[in-house]
């Protein structure tokens, strides 16, 4: 392998990472900056307020794009072991 297939597998890597992050977080910011919302009009400033509803959104997340992001990752690793038998000793 040379340097550009290193580069094209670190590309791919950071790919996957945020395809499979994404859905997660952006479920999370959206429930974070609706909390907030709600905690600024009723000046309500329970912790407990703002974390619940980021775990359900997280896991709402989950559930609905759990299919995707194991596809995703299982394509990654097939990739990556595919690659083994590229490699070459210096």
């Amino acid at each position: 392998m040379n340097i550009d297939d290193y580069l094209r597998l670190g590309q791919i890597s950071i790919e996957t990472a945020l395809y499979t992050c994404a859905p997660i977080l952006g479920f999370g910011l959206v429930a974070g900056f609706l909390v907030s919302i709600f905690q600024a009009a009723t000046q309500i400033n329970d912790p407990a307020l703002a974390f619940i509803p980021k775990i359900g959104a997280a896991i709402m997340g989950m559930v609905l794009f759990g299919h995707f992001m194991i596809n995703r990752i299982a394509g990654f690793t097939i990739f990556v072991y595919s690659q083994i038998s590229n490699i070459t000793p210096n």
